[in-house]
């Protein structure tokens, strides 16, 4: 726990029991998982954590104003949060099922860069999100 104290006390939090929790639940999700508010209250009622939801999406609020957690808006109004990296990377979602994966090109990013260059800009940030069915048996609903 001593890590996710210093995290937070680096971010400028206070360190409480609900931000410990949720933090923890983030750090440990897989690499490419992402976290609705909704997902991590869920976790936290199955780890019998008296947390409430109004919690949940402060605390990831302020996590997200913090610079500790990344906040991807998807179609449909879909938010999902997972930890903040350095590491540039994009997003593949499923339209039926909202399953979100990582991915990460050089050859694309070096694309979108030749563009912007062509086009007279310098990228100060991006973000791609790709719309599919994916094929753990969404595509043949």
């Amino acid at each position: 726990m001593a890590l996710e104290n210093q995290e937070l006390r680096k971010a400028g939090l206070k360190v409480t029991l609900p931000r410990v929790k949720i933090y923890q639940i983030l750090e440990k999700a897989g690499e490419g998982d992402h976290f609705s508010a909704e997902d991590i209250y869920k976790i936290l009622l199955d780890l019998n954590e008296d947390v409430g939801l109004a919690t949940v999406y402060r605390v990831l609020t302020q996590f997200e104003a913090a610079g500790l957690v990344s906040r991807h808006h998807f179609e449909g109004g879909h938010s999902v949060f997972e930890l903040a990296h350095d590491e540039q990377h994009d997003h593949i979602v499923c339209v039926k099922c909202g399953k979100v994966r990582e991915f990460s090109d050089p050859s694309l990013k070096q694309r979108q860069d030749e563009i912007a260059q062509e086009l007279g800009f310098k990228i100060t940030d991006r973000t791609l999100y790709l719309y599919g069915e994916c094929a753990e048996g969404c595509e043949k609903s």
